[in-house]
Formats: C-alpha cells, sequence, structure tokens
C-alpha cells in the first residue's frame, strides 16, 4: 500500500482519503475490532495490505490476531492469502477471512451479520477440505474442527449471547 499523502487524513467532510496512488484509502484509526474511530484517536495499529507470506506464517500471524481479540486484523491477514496465493487455494483462505469476519461481528454484536458470516465460512472450508485440491488439515489448520467451532458461535450469537469476547472464543486453527 502506498503512504498516505498529508492531504488525506482527515480532511474536509466528504473528502476521501487517497494513497500517493490516488486510490481511496481510509486513513482513519481503527479500533481491536476494526471499527472507525474519530481522526486524531489512538487506534489499533493496521495490518499492512499486500503482504505476501508463507501459508505458515499466514497462519501463525492470523491466530496470533485471533487470540488479541483482533479477527477483523486477521481477516486481513487470510485476506492476503487468498489474494496473493496459488489458485487451488484461493476458497480455502477466502473461507477463513469469512469466519474471521464473522466473529468479528459476533464481537461487535451483530448476530445476524456474524451468524451467516460464520456459515458461508464453515461450509467453504468444508467445501475445499472435500474438492479436489482440499484435504483435512492443510498447513495444520483442523478444518473440520474450525468449521464446528464456526456453527457452535453462530448458534450461540444467534441465541441471544450478546457481543462475544472475540479473544476468549477465538478458534483454535491447529487444533
Amino acid at each position: 500500500m502506498g503512504s498516505m499523502d498529508s492531504s488525506s487524513t482527515g480532511g474536509p467532510a466528504g473528502a476521501r482519503d487517497r494513497d500517493d496512488e490516488g486510490r481511496a484509502r481510509n486513513a482513519r484509526p481503527r479500533d481491536g475490532l476494526g471499527r472507525p474511530l474519530p481522526y486524531g484517536a489512538e487506534g489499533v495499529p493496521r495490518q499492512p495490505e499486500g503482504v505476501v507470506r508463507a501459508p505458515e506464517q499466514t497462519v501463525a500471524e492470523a491466530q496470533r490476531l485471533l487470540d488479541e481479540g483482533k479477527p477483523f486484523h486477521a481477516h486481513e491477514v487470510f485476506e492476503d492469502a487468498w489474494k496473493a496465493g496459488p489458485e487451488r487455494e484461493r476458497e480455502l483462505w477466502r473461507g477463513l477471512a469469512q469466519l474471521a469476519v464473522g466473529l468479528t461481528h459476533a464481537a461487535r454484536g451483530n448476530a445476524t451479520g456474524g451468524a451467516r458470516l460464520l456459515r458461508r465460512g464453515a461450509g467453504a472450508v468444508e467445501a475445499w477440505a472435500a474438492g479436489p485440491a482440499g484435504q483435512d488439515r492443510p498447513y495444520g489448520i483442523g478444518l473440520a474442527e474450525v468449521a464446528a467451532w464456526a456453527r457452535e458461535l453462530a448458534r450461540d450469537v444467534e441465541g441471544g449471547a450478546g457481543p462475544v469476547d472475540a479473544g476468549a472464543r477465538a478458534p483454535r486453527l491447529r487444533g
């Protein structure tokens, strides 16, 4: 990602933040669940975009962020793998990103969106595992266990669990 120019941080209402290449980029600080904070507020450092990591590094970094209660940031790590990884693995990484976004919504108190994304992500990782390129434990990730975690959390948030503690309810990707 290009750096932000000085005119793009907190401009007038309606102005769009842009990077040095002119692409729209939101420069507002974010909290640990990715919610925008007011300009000038102290936020959580954002994950750099477009980082190419080895799959094992992706899993380790995402797990660290999940354990810290930062599923929004973990989703960005999975998204990098989804966009940069081999075509045969894109659905795996996309499904894991959906799970992280589902946990983000559940932690924000959005039961409907959280449950929907948790189930969608669970279905995606199960479908990938059953497909021609799939396997049960890619890079040590227990896909069946992660899918079961997601479905259980979806039931809990739909059952009125309210906002969940993202760190306490984070999945164990490697069992």
